[in-house]
């Protein structure tokens, strides 16, 4: 269930125990007070989007991270059931002869924890990116079946 709170187009689920979102009834207001487009690409890069999905087998999480190489992003685990995803896009270097007319790329930071339930086997945690798409595979352990076991009544 997807909630989207007053228009921002940011996807959150209030009722999910796993997500570690917050929701900040303040964001969006900075642009508003600061016309900076350089703020306002910042702050686009640091809040990437990512899509958790839950398969019979797996948790699946997907980043969208144009531009970014493998080794600018980090994927960690810690306190051994949340999942960190966070990377840096680096500014380009500017040179004194350049004369910038458009800057609308963005830049900077994100950091983005997800805390895995106890189903997640996070020993067997993979990752890889292709064409700037990270993708994160936690296979889920096997769903214990309560064991039946049928007793015979005797009696006449």
């Amino acid at each position: 269930m997807a909630l989207s709170l007053f228009g921002t187009g940011r996807r959150s689920n209030v009722f999910d125990p796993f997500s570690l979102d917050i929701w900040d009834p303040f964001q969006g207001i900075g642009s508003l007070v600061n016309s900076s487009s350089t703020a306002a690409d910042t702050s686009a890069f640091a809040q990437t989007r990512i899509d958790w999905k839950e398969t019979p087998e797996a948790h699946i999480f997907k980043a969208d991270l144009p531009g970014l190489k493998k080794e600018e992003v980090k994927v960690e685990l810690e306190e051994g059931n949340v999942l960190q995803i966070s990377g840096e896009r680096s500014r380009e270097q500017e040179e004194k002869n350049d004369k910038w007319h458009r800057v609308e790329r963005s830049s900077g930071k994100f950091l983005r924890r997800f805390r895995l339930p106890d189903n997640a086997k996070v020993e067997h945690v993979k990752a890889s990116m292709e064409n700037g798409v990270l993708t994160v595979t936690v296979p889920k352990a096997e769903e214990q079946k309560p064991q039946v076991k049928s007793i015979d009544i005797s009696g006449a």
